[in-house]
């Protein structure tokens, strides 16, 4: 036991000696922060921005291109899918990250998770979707995967030295720089990334627009680019609210936001509402969640469930609603209280030569048409060299086929196999290339058809050389060039709009009025356009009206706090406004002047006031000449808050009357010559048009005009039938003593 506890004390002594040999152990060395963060934190911030999170010309992140490159390497441009998990695995001899990181990577870019505009693979399988938080993608052993048909414009001519190639990670293999991509990618597809202190999010443009803003860039540099990029354009649809102004302040700087909502249809016959798209920047559960928030909350009172309905036939949320309610008020508070509405920030940050700046979308185009100018110069003077290389054979070729026999006679003449190329070189004055071209020719081919052959190819070279040398020596022609390219990938892969635009001014969905109340009360409307408004408390203990002097009360109306009041003007405009709007008054008060407190124009005179809350039934215009027109009026309802309305009625002829009424009745036309006619507006075809001018109702002769219209009151004629007409226009008949009176003087 003494010997085996010896050796364990030696070896415990030797310990410590190990650290004698670790240089600067257990030494404190203070330094600045500064210095720390320029010798550790910049190196590393720079490598997420350069290397990961920003995306550059071409429109990828070196990730998504290494993936791409993968795929285009294992040929699966063509032919069936095969396992997603497959290309994960190849793509890590080229990504030195986790082959969780790479399938991701695939899942965003594929079209079955439709996040891309136009995806870049295809997908066979479970990928999720971008709009749902749940909705996960399958694991990459069971999906499967392949090149969409677009991902040609990626790499076109790559194999023509367009781009550059730099080694992989351990050196064992060249990948791209960038992609030669046709068309300017960095626009079509979004792409968002955080990296060190800097961040990017770039939003989608309709393919066959930017393609078109490009080409109209190309031929003129000073085009506004707001005339042909309408607005961005997002896979998943939507509404988005257009502000000219605003949309033109991010194509200039690149930062700015603008406003996207869902989408939605009423189903009447189940009494639901199915919003079919959302914003890009929510998900389906996150809108579910809130709305429940908000009817626990008893903030919503309109729903009686709300549940997801997504199926292959792609996005639905279902609200089931309670009988009564009003979709497009219930959708309003959605967009207003719910991400439902969302704002979408862009910040345009790209690399350019490998620094991030922040441009606009003309400074977007500007970069990429000089990148993809350079791509075009590359291959057509990679293909100069190609064409002047093979000329250079067949020049060689030429001179030993014009003289056959001579070629023929220095090989069988020469000795050793390793002089037949000096030998040829030195008969026919020829480099060793040419000679090394023309030894290594058939027999066979020593014919006349093949010596013919290769001698029109030379003229053809020739000719090509030559183009391709003034293309290069031409801007214009390398532009004219991309341009085509351009409005071929337009036929190829143009598709119209999934977002809508819509004025931002007509649309204000944020506005929702406030709930009012609907207590009882009456409206008092004078000749001179003054206006009252009492409660039945005050009303019981007030006295006679007090009026302006000459004006007198034409309208007295029992109404309600939440009833719309219409207002009917000289100038042939109507002024809307709310009952609510209006302070209560007292009769001992004139009350409130209409035109002062609702803006009038100068001059303009109140006519006549309507009172109504859902806008049902019809105004009837009746006009000097004895015309009368009549329309509905819902013609006047607004879904904004608009304040006032132009071409109320028809201008063109003297406004006699106005009348408003909920359903057909008859009215009583008086005439200047003592003639009157009872018409029932039903005879008045209505017409949705304000400004219509109505039909002739009662005929007129020079000199006469109507004097008075207005409702007709039971039993208030004498044989009423006798004013009566089926056809119009009619002269209307004279009450019976003027026609008695009328019958004397005749006789």
């Amino acid at each position: 036991m003494a010997p085996r506890k010896k050796k364990e004390t030696e070896k415990t002594a030797k310990k410590p000696q190990s650290n004698a040999y670790i240089a600067g152990a257990g030494t404190v060395v203070e330094s600045l922060v500064t210095e720390t963060l320029k010798s550790n934190f910049m190196p590393y911030a720079m490598s997420v921005i350069v290397s990961r999170a920003i995306p550059e010309i071409d429109g990828f992140k070196p990730s998504h291109r290494k993936l791409l490159y993968t795929m285009y390497n294992m040929g699966l441009l063509k032919g069936s899918t095969i396992k997603s998990a497959n290309i994960v695995g190849r793509t890590m001899q080229l990504n030195p990250h986790g082959d969780a990181a790479i399938y991701e990577t695939m899942v965003r870019l594929s079209e079955g998770n439709e996040a891309l505009l136009h995806p870049y693979v295809m997908s066979k399988g479970s990928f999720g979707k971008s709009y749902s938080r749940d909705m996960q993608c399958a694991a990459s052993r069971y999906t499967e995967a392949k090149l969409a048909p677009i991902a040609e414009e990626l790499f076109s001519d790559i194999d023509k030295d367009t781009v550059d190639f730099v080694d992989n990670y351990d050196a064992t293999m060249k990948e791209p720089v960038l992609f030669p991509v046709t068309f300017p990618s960095i626009l079509v597809n979004a792409n968002m990334g955080i990296a060190a202190g800097m961040a990017s999010n770039i939003c989608p443009f309709n393919l066959r627009e930017v393609c078109e803003t490009t080409i109209a860039y190309i031929k003129d540099n000073d085009i506004n680019v707001a005339d042909t990029l309408l607005a961005p354009d997002f896979p998943i649809g939507g509404e988005l609210l257009y502000d000219r102004s605003e949309m033109e302040k991010i194509y200039e700087t690149g930062r700015g936001s603008f406003k996207v909502r869902g989408t939605y249809v009423y189903d009447k016959a189940n009494n639901c509402i199915d919003i079919k798209s959302i914003p890009p920047t929510t998900t389906t559960e996150a809108i579910i969640e809130k709305v429940i928030d908000l009817v626990k909350l008893k903030k919503i009172t309109e729903i009686n469930d709300i549940r997801d309905e997504t199926d292959l036939g792609g996005l639905q949320i279902t609200i089931d609603l309670k009988r009564g309610v009003d979709p497009e008020k219930l959708m309003k508070k959605l967009f207003k209280m719910t991400p439902l509405q969302d704002s979408f920030s862009c910040n345009f940050n790209i690399l350019i030569a490998s620094s991030p700046m922040v441009l606009g979308v003309k400074d977007i185009i500007s970069e990429w048409v000089a990148f993809r100018s350079e791509c075009v110069r590359r291959r057509v003077y990679f293909k100069l060299k190609k064409a002047q290389d093979k000329l250079h054979l067949l020049k060689g070729m030429e001179k030993i086929l014009l003289d056959i026999d001579k070629a023929i006679k220095i090989v069988r003449d020469t000795k050793e196999e390793k002089e037949v190329i000096p030998n040829l070189m030195i008969g026919f004055g020829i480099d060793e290339t040419q000679a090394e071209y023309v030894a290594e020719i058939k027999l066979r081919h020593l014919n006349r058809e093949y010596i013919l052959k290769r001698l029109d190819e030379i003229e053809n070279l020739e000719k090509e050389i030559e183009e391709m040398q003034a293309i290069l020596d031409s801007k214009a022609r390398i532009k004219k060039i991309i341009v085509t390219e351009l409005q071929e990938v337009i036929k190829k892969y143009g598709r119209d709009r999934k977002t809508q635009i819509i004025s931002a001014e007509t649309e204000d969905v944020t506005n929702e009025p406030e709930a009012v109340d609907d207590s009882p009360v009456t409206l008092f409307f004078t000749k001179d356009g003054y206006f009252k408004k009492i409660t039945p408390l005050s009303l019981r203990m007030s006295g006679e009206q007090k009026l302006k002097e000459g004006d007198e009360i034409t309208q007295v109306i029992e109404s309600s706090n939440a009833h719309d009041l219409l207002f009917f003007t000289t100038n042939a405009q109507v002024y809307k406004s709310r009952v609510i709007d209006f302070t209560d008054g007292k009769a001992s008060a004139l009350g409130d002047f209409v035109a002062g407190k609702l803006g009038y124009d100068e001059g303009e005179a109140s006519l006549y006031m309507v009172d109504t809350r859902d806008y049902s039934g019809f105004m009837i215009f009746v006009f000097d000449n004895g015309r009368v027109a009549k329309v509905p009026l819902k013609s006047y309802e607004t879904k904004t808050n608009r304040k006032k309305l132009i071409k109320a009625y028809c201008e063109k002829y003297k406004i006699h009357t106005i009348l408003y009424f909920k359903e057909d009745c008859d009215i009583l036309l008086k005439s200047t010559n003592n003639r009157m006619l009872l018409v029932n507006t039903a005879m008045v075809p209505a017409k949705a048009t304000k400004d219509n001018g109505g039909i002739a109702v009662m005929t007129q002769k020079k000199g006469q005009r109507i004097f008075a219209a207005e409702p007709y009151v039971a039993d208030s004629l004498e044989n009423p039938h006798r004013y009566r007409t089926k056809n119009l226009p009619a002269a209307g008949a004279l009450p019976q003593k003027a026609q008695a009176t009328q019958t004397a003087l005749d006789i």
